[in-house]
């Protein structure tokens, strides 16, 4: 009974990711059966529970995400300390800078975004929140890396860094050189590592234990080569720093190890 009933769950996360997948939006029944690899038969009673639960809503046709994933993960993010500590200050810093302006946690070996606002300097037509990124190729991975010494990352990422672009870092010795650079500096930086075109600095925020989270400022490298770095840094580690107090941090800069 045990089997069948992970089994189930199983197939049910599979139709739910599906449609979270979709680059085209909503999908017809027989779409989600093709990406789950399950019968029509299977797949239209997976539908019909879901819909009844609200997990997923259709209009007769078409199948997407439904109400109760939605209001679960408004759930997920308002029980978050980090979300909730954080949201208004990276909002007001989007709207200041201009910039897109996400804060991130670790999720087992990748980065999830908790927050993501957009500024008019660099408007988005899509959340980031709930997304994941890779950890070592991210500005906001880069800082969740800062507490972890070398023995520690091999052990979480595995000895094979991926690369997403010609700059991305695949090494692990130069991983922990950049990591050093950036813990003296206060910050971490990504210059194309995940995406061309694009660049990021980012700050880690910090509780009573040690960091717990990341924010970050990015936007396209030819816009934020022509900002001032030292400017946006600064602003972004006070934000940081505030929000770190406000998690319970005594002091905003903790004493070197």
């Amino acid at each position: 009974m045990t089997g069948e009933v992970h089994q189930g769950i199983g197939r049910a996360a599979a139709v739910l990711t599906a449609l979270g997948e979709s680059k085209t939006g909503a999908l017809r029944a027989s779409d989600i059966a093709r990406a789950i690899g399950l019968g029509a038969s299977t797949t239209a009673r997976l539908l019909t529970s879901l819909e009844e639960l609200r997990y997923v809503r259709s209009d007769g046709q078409l199948y997407s995400i439904g109400s109760a994933i939605l209001e679960l993960a408004s759930q997920g993010l308002n029980h978050n300390p980090v979300h909730r500590e954080s949201r208004a200050a990276a909002e007001e810093l989007a709207h200041r800078i201009g910039l897109s302006v996400n804060v991130g946690v670790r999720d087992g070996a990748s980065l999830v975004y908790l927050c993501h606002f957009e500024g008019e300097l660099a408007p988005k037509a899509h959340t980031m929140v709930g997304m994941h990124q890779p950890l070592h190729a991210s500005g906001l991975g880069k800082c969740l890396l800062l507490d972890l010494d070398e023995e520690g990352r091999r052990s979480l990422l595995g000895d094979d860094l991926p690369a997403y672009t010609a700059h991305t870092i695949t090494d692990h010795a130069r991983l922990t050189e950049v990591l050093a650079e950036s813990e003296l500096r206060g910050y971490c930086l990504e210059d194309q590592e995940l995406a061309l075109g694009r660049l990021s600095i980012a700050a880690p925020i910090r509780d009573a234990d040690g960091i717990v989270a990341g924010i970050s400022v990015s936007g396209r490298l030819s816009l934020v080569r022509e900002l001032d770095r030292d400017e946006l840094a600064e602003q972004l580690i006070e934000t940081a720093d505030r929000i770190s107090v406000g998690l319970g941090l005594i002091s905003a800069r903790p004493q070197r190890r």
